[in-house]
């Protein structure tokens, strides 16, 4: 045998061995775009197979089959939907590792208390909340079975943390995340099955800038000018915004074994905003 030859297998695998989830298997709700599409990227380069679930079919479908993964229809406000989408993973690859819940929507962006419009209320909590329990409800069940410990991460937002980052719903919507995960953690902590919450800041998502759009009133607003404005404004790091990769390195971390001994926790990615007040720093200088 070439030595050469058996040396560049070596490397090989000694190159399959350092990816942070290699051989397991995610399912990423919302993956067609933003942060669940810049997580699906991040976890097949670390060597995880991934199913997309949204309802997103062109997009979602050319991202799978970029990272040589699998898409799936999938409306989380409809249980059945989210259950395939288990089922998939379970017929492709024989078990889940990874539950991702990242569906979410912004819904209507203000109003009074006084005049909410419950009808939209209610479309807004059945995608942010029941669509997150419908994902960790179904994820949990095949865990379980398969005995194969496994990771859930939820999408919460630092409207869940401090008012008046979002409108009544929202916020309401992403501070029942936070208290969901801390709950079926204490369930699923028996079975070694860890679950978690990302609380994201200010990243410039497609959901985001349209969200700007309509707060500040100009149609033509890009995402970049999105992520200077929270960059100056919303960050301790000043000129530093947050990006759907930073979220995406978040739940990497969560995913893998990194965070073997971390459940329970919401992990806030947010350049520190909802911990300090960067308009008193003129006391440092």
């Amino acid at each position: 045998m070439d030595p050469a030859a058996n040396s560049y297998k070596t490397d090989e695998a000694q190159k399959v061995s350092e990816k942070r989830l290699a051989g397991k298997i995610a399912v990423i709700t919302g993956g067609a775009r933003g942060i669940g599409a810049a997580t699906a990227k991040v976890f097949a380069q670390n060597g995880a197979h991934v199913i997309i679930a949204d309802i997103l079919d062109d997009l979602g479908a050319t991202l799978a089959d970029s990272i040589g993964g699998r898409y799936i229809h999938c409306d989380v406000t409809k249980e059945s939907d989210v259950e395939s989408a288990v089922e998939l993973a379970l017929k492709w690859k024989g078990q889940l590792d990874i539950m991702f819940n990242n569906a979410g929507i912004s819904g209507p962006t203000g109003g009074s208390i006084t005049s909410l419009d419950m009808d939209k209320v209610k479309n807004l909590l059945s995608v942010n909340v029941l669509g997150i329990l419908h994902g960790t409800k179904y994820a949990s069940r095949a865990m379980i079975k398969g005995k194969n410990k496994g990771s859930i991460i939820c999408t919460s937002s630092s409207a869940g943390i401090m008012g008046g980052l979002g409108s009544h719903g929202y916020t309401l919507s992403k501070e029942a995340i936070n208290g969901l995960v801390r709950s079926v953690a204490c369930e699923l902590g028996v079975h070694g099955i860890r679950v978690n919450s990302i609380s994201p800041h200010g990243v410039p998502t497609e959901m985001l800038v349209g969200a700007f759009r309509k707060f500040v009133g100009k149609v033509d607003i890009k995402a970049e000018e999105v992520g200077k404005i929270v960059g100056e404004r919303g960050s301790l790091l000043r000129g530093r915004g947050g990006t759907a990769d930073d979220v995406a390195m978040a739940a990497l971390f969560l995913a893998s074994d990194d965070s073997a001994f971390v459940t329970a926790h919401n992990l806030v990615v947010d350049g520190g905003y909802t911990s300090a007040d960067s308009n008193m720093s003129f006391i440092y200088q």
